[in-house]
């Protein structure tokens, strides 16, 4: 008998290896609802580190790396002294970043090395949230008052610095005013591929910035955007007084320097392979919305949705707009358009030239030099110009008017 418990305690450590990996999954609250940069990033790497073998633990941290990339972008903005300009034509630029008094100098270098850092933590996510299998129960409620992200590097994740909030200031283009809306949804697997496909479709837009060399035009307008970084041309052009109100169109001298903003644009290759990438992130995007929405039409439940499919019945708390099988059915139909525009089976129209459309693969594939506003009036983009099927002004009207008088944009920006 006194062999009993010797041979007991030899067993349970024997099975100690085998019990660890069913050891408890770290709880996503705290990623979710942390108050401090240091809390998050804390439960951000318990829930890494258990990704390998908990689907869940693998949604959570994905998400959370989306959220840390779209912070490195805001951080290295507030840092310089970003100034919004509150347009829909510069999207990477729209975050509500707050104030910072006491910017540091940047350079074209520096910049680059943001949108590079932003870039690399969205692909870290798309991975990590294509970890996930595609029959994962995945079920977490998410208070978007309460998941944000540190805007002005203090090192605490504030209420004007929830999701709820910097929506709030994107939809209306300017300042949150007052608390944001209470915004609670449960997100599921379909959600995860709805993230990731944004995901792919934010690296597209930085490869494709990356893919060239602009340092031309961050030189000659970005005093715009950083009006006391001591970019090159602050001295002369930036009003003593910053003159920063409103938006891009409300003040004279920041719309001289967007003018000058579009007439550089005229950007050498100097990473070919990023362009290429951009067009392999967009195809990517489009996949991965297929995937959402067949996982939406198979949910049976209506809890709390971020993206209800038809059979969902309800106004969604965000957007205010119901889903009918219509939108879904056009949605389908605008993926399968952008596909064969981007794999070149259908041609982009030009205004300058009746029979021929621009082949949109090659012109990602077989980059060169881009001019936006000799692409715009023909030259910069006639190389590109084929024969074959062109897309029609109708083909995209038949599948417009699916979406009402919400109108396309809205929905294309909830669905992606």
């Amino acid at each position: 008998m006194t062999r009993l418990p010797s041979l007991v305690a030899s067993a349970l450590i024997l099975l100690l290896p085998i019990a660890s990996p069913c050891a408890a999954a770290p709880d996503p609250t705290a990623l979710f609802e942390a108050k401090t940069v240091t809390e998050r990033n804390s439960a951000l790497a318990a829930l890494e580190a258990a990704a390998p073998s908990d689907p869940a633990s693998a949604y959570a941290a994905g998400a959370g790396e989306f959220f840390t990339a779209l912070e490195i972008l805001a951080g290295g903005l507030h840092r310089h002294g970003f100034e919004s300009p509150q347009s829909f034509m510069l999207p990477l630029m729209r975050l509500p970043v707050p104030d910072n008094p006491n910017p540091e100098p940047l350079t074209y270098e520096e910049f680059r090395a943001i949108l590079v850092a932003f870039r690399d933590r969205l692909e870290k996510s798309a991975a990590t949230l294509g970890s996930v299998p595609a029959d994962a129960d995945i079920g977490m409620v998410i208070d978007l008052t309460r998941l944000g992200i540190d805007l002005n590097e203090d090192g605490n994740i504030a209420p004007d610095e929830s999701a709820a909030a910097i929506m709030a200031a994107l939809s209306r283009s300017g300042a949150p005013d007052g608390p944001a809306p209470s915004l609670t949804f449960r997100f599921d697997r379909a959600d995860g591929y709805w993230l990731q496909g944004y995901a792919e479709f934010l690296m597209a837009q930085a490869d494709f910035w990356l893919a060239h060399d602009f340092k031309t035009m961050f030189d000659g307008s970005f005093h715009m955007l950083f009006p006391r970084a001591k970019l090159p041309l602050q001295d002369v052009l930036v009003p003593p007084d910053g003159g920063m109100s409103g938006s891009i169109f409300a003040s004279e001298w920041r719309f001289a320097d967007f003018i000058s903003l579009v007439h550089l644009v005229n950007w050498p290759v100097v990473e070919p392979e990023r362009r290429q990438a951009a067009r392999r992130h967009l195809l990517e995007m489009i996949r991965l919305s297929r995937e959402d929405w067949k996982a939406i039409r198979a949910e049976t439940d209506n809890d709390r949705e971020w993206l209800p499919g038809p059979q969902q019945k309800g106004p969604n708390p965000l957007t205010g707009l119901e889903v009918g099988e219509e939108q879904v059915t056009a949605w389908l139909a605008t993926l399968d358009m952008a596909e064969d525009l981007l794999e070149g089976r259908v041609l982009l129209p030009h205004f300058r030239i009746a029979g021929k459309g621009i082949n949109m693969k090659r012109f990602f594939d077989e980059p060169k030099t881009f001019d936006l506003v000799l692409s715009i009036t023909g030259p910069a983009i006639a190389p590109y110009f084929e024969s074959g099927r062109i897309l029609t002004g109708d083909d995209f009207d038949q599948i417009q008017r699916e979406f009402g008088g919400a109108g396309f944009l809205t929905f294309a920006l909830w669905f992606n």
